[in-house]
């Protein structure tokens, strides 16, 4: 068996693979999906960061700043306008493809869909083309996605999404030398077959806006990535009934993905009506 414990001042952190990261001048430990190898550090854990058992979790040391949804439209379409959202800025990221892909991701509750629909308006105001697209319009066959059962939150975390559809369909024509030819929908999860969508052009310069759940930490290739974070007991306050079994998905994607950390702008999003824009110290 392989042991891809590390050890920290002491202290043993056990059950996942380590990366150390720094952002916005804060260093700090996360699970990354790396292949299981054992690595002995001394440096402490970073701040805000507590490890144990299966691995570890955020503590409450962020900084939430209330925002109007009208001025976090702005303030999101300012950051896809700017320099910072175009791989050109960051030239160890490869040449710009000349459209900005961006991510909009959190679960139902923090209503994804509705900002995104708000930005493709507030972004075509500002003379950019704009198309949104829903991770749940491409969504894999009943038959593929529920083959284990209906209610597995492990499937549902790294099945039911067609990843692949999505890089042929949305991403590839986005690449450099690409088409601009973007597919918005391709399955109807209800019915389950085909939607008859009409291919969209993109012009270069053109952003695309992908809304939709646990999209981070993936292979899909974003310029921006805007995470809508619900804390543990909104999420369990807000989901219905009916879905309370996907809640252990998300508390996986929480941990492995670390959005909260990971995404270039995270919006606390317990009340949809009253986001705030979160900060690490």
């Amino acid at each position: 068996m392989v042991d891809d414990s590390l050890t920290h001042s002491g202290r043993v952190v056990t059950g996942a693979s380590w990366l150390w990261k720094r952002r916005s001048g804060r260093e700090t430990w996360l699970a990354a999906g790396l292949p299981p190898v054992r690595r002995e550090r001394s440096e402490p854990l970073g701040p805000g960061v507590r490890a144990g058992g299966a691995g570890w979790e955020m503590m409450a040391d962020m900084h939430a700043q209330p925002i109007s949804p009208a001025l976090l439209v702005e303030h999101i379409a300012d950051r896809i306008t700017g320099p910072v959202a175009t791989r050109a800025a960051n030239p160890a990221d490869g040449p710009s493809s000349g459209w900005t892909r961006v991510a909009l991701d959190g679960p139902p509750s923090a209503r994804a869909p509705e900002l995104a629909e708000r930005l493709a308006a507030e972004l075509r105001l500002r003379g950019r083309a704009a198309v949104r697209v829903s991770a749940w319009d491409f969504l894999r066959p009943a038959s593929l996605r529920l083959e284990l059962g209906r209610e597995d939150p492990d499937l549902f975390y790294t099945e039911w999404l067609d990843v692949r559809a999505l890089q042929r369909e949305v991403f590839g024509p986005l690449e450099p030398g690409g088409t601009g030819r973007v597919l918005p929908a391709l399955w109807d999860a209800e019915a389950d077959r085909a939607k008859r969508a009409e291919y969209v052009d993109l012009p270069p310069g053109g952003v695309l806006l992908l809304d939709g759940a646990l999209l981070l930490g993936g292979p899909l290739p974003f310029d921006l990535t805007v995470h809508l974070w619900v804390s543990a007991a909104a999420l369990a306050r807000r989901t219905p009934a009916e879905e309370a079994w996907t809640l252990p998905a998300y508390a996986r994607y929480a941990e492995q993905a670390a959005p909260e950390l990971t995404a270039d702008v995270v919006v606390r999003c317990d009340d949809p009506k009253r986001p705030a824009l979160v900060s690490l110290p």
